[in-house]
């Protein structure tokens, strides 16, 4: 099928198996989807922690900023619904998904108090380079600066700059698509209650493709299949990958 909408696993699927998980990677390297969603934040002594929030709170049995731990003390954390695992490091993640055909896709994260890591950028490439996926990865995340560094880097699938709501009422999709344009980010990504035919044709038409999240039933599944996103990372990727399959 041309233009094939790609899959992401959203957190590595999180409707199934605890988010940001090593068992739901280890889950979603088994799926027919294209790509593995997690989310890093830098430990105290700069190992590149998976993890979505900025604090242990939610999703394990600690509480305070992952940055505020070392990678020795974040290994004796445990993740909430799993078997007594601890939150994976980047390099744990990219070997879950090294033998599959599951690319993975990062997005980096700002620290506790709304402050990008520092450093964060290389210590992903060089976790990708140790682990030989920087070409079949994609870089992700709402910080421009933080995305044009990834950008630069260079050698990786490609990066997508993610912009939130307020940010497309105080620029316009005109502004997204100049920043994007300015760093020479070949994607771009919004919320999919955003996204219709009209937004696409106007982001195709500046070369841009369009990355979206929030797909996480079939009705809003089956609305970014029918316009043809590039990428939507879903919370049920099986419910996803059925629904493309019966649409192709």
């Amino acid at each position: 099928m041309a233009n094939r909408t790609l899959i992401a696993a959203h957190r590595g699927g999180l409707f199934l198996w605890p988010e940001n998980s090593a068992r739901a990677f280890r889950e979603s390297a088994g799926l027919a989807v294209e790509q593995a969603e997690c989310d890093v934040h830098l430990s105290a002594d700069g190992e590149v922690i998976v993890m979505h929030d900025a604090t242990l709170d939610r999703t394990t049995d600690t509480r305070g900023p992952v940055s505020a731990r070392s990678a020795a003390e974040l290994a004796r954390v445990r993740v909430r619904g799993t078997a007594g695992e601890a939150p994976p490091t980047l390099a744990e993640y990219l070997a879950i998904l090294a033998p599959s055909a599951v690319a993975p896709r990062i997005e980096i994260k700002v620290d506790a108090d709304n402050r990008p890591h520092p450093g964060i950028v290389p210590k992903v490439m060089a976790a990708l380079d140790a682990g030989g996926q920087r070409a079949r990865s994609w870089i992700i995340g709402f910080q421009a600066d933080t995305m044009a560094e990834a950008q630069q880097a260079g050698g990786l699938a490609g990066v997508a700059w993610l912009s939130e709501l307020s940010t497309l009422r105080d620029i316009g999709l005109d502004g997204i698509i100049a920043v994007a344009k300015k760093h020479g980010f070949p994607e771009i990504g919004v919320t999919e209650g955003v996204i219709d035919a009209e937004f696409l044709a106007r982001c195709r038409a500046a070369g841009l493709g369009v990355g979206t999240w929030g797909a996480n039933h079939a009705p809003s599944i089956r609305r970014m299949l029918d316009i043809g996103v590039d990428i939507f990372a879903t919370d049920d990727p099986p419910l996803a990958i059925r629904m493309r399959a019966a649409s192709a």
